[in-house]
């Protein structure tokens, strides 16, 4: 008997408004909340996955058994949604600015994020801005906006990364910038 191939394949549909470019790997989406780009290029699986559009929706598939290239296609699909998404709707990133021992000041300067006093340092703690995310402050709380998921999230993790208490009781001193929650802009739990 002999054994039947199965494709494996993810279909993402494009929202209205956006405009997807596929060059060989490389996906370029423009929506009304920005752009993101993504190079998939890659030695290891090139020749085996393919990444096609067709009318209003982008396939992601491969003919191959290999549960590795199987895992992959999900990936790149999950990443081109992300992708499709933030271009479409926006990604927002909320961060708790907490002190209990030192009030602490936090403000954006040009691509980075400066934090002053925390935990009475004399010197500022830089967390960077990563891509075409934006930073906003407000009182006790960070937003960080923005279209691509990947910068938006990287950023929200450098400015929490940056306030690590070390070789302190965390029980005692809980100062710091916490993420809080993730959201679609539109309000939408991510």
């Amino acid at each position: 008997m002999e054994k039947k191939e199965r494709r494996t394949e993810m279909e993402i549909e494009i929202a209205k408004g956006v405009a997807i470019q596929i060059d060989d790997k490389n996906v370029s989406v423009k929506g009304p909340k920005g752009k993101a780009s993504q190079d998939f290029n890659d030695p290891r699986f090139n020749d085996l996955v393919v990444i096609v559009k067709e009318g209003d929706k982008i396939k992601v598939y491969t003919d191959s058994d290999k549960k590795k290239i199987k895992a992959i296609i999900r990936t790149i699909g999950s990443q081109i949604k992300n992708m499709v998404m933030g271009t479409s709707e926006g990604f927002v990133y909320k961060l708790k600015i907490t002190y209990i021992h030192f009030p602490m000041t936090v403000e954006v300067k040009g691509k980075e994020v400066h934090i002053k006093n925390f935990l009475g340092e004399k010197g500022a703690r830089i967390a960077k801005i990563m891509g075409d995310a934006e930073v906003k402050i407000q009182k006790d709380e960070v937003s960080v906006t923005g279209a691509d998921k990947k910068a938006v999230s990287q950023t929200a993790a450098n400015i929490e990364q940056v306030c690590s208490v070390k070789k302190l009781d965390r029980r005692v001193f809980q100062d710091g910038i916490y993420i809080t929650g993730k959201f679609l802009q539109n309000g939408e739990a991510v």
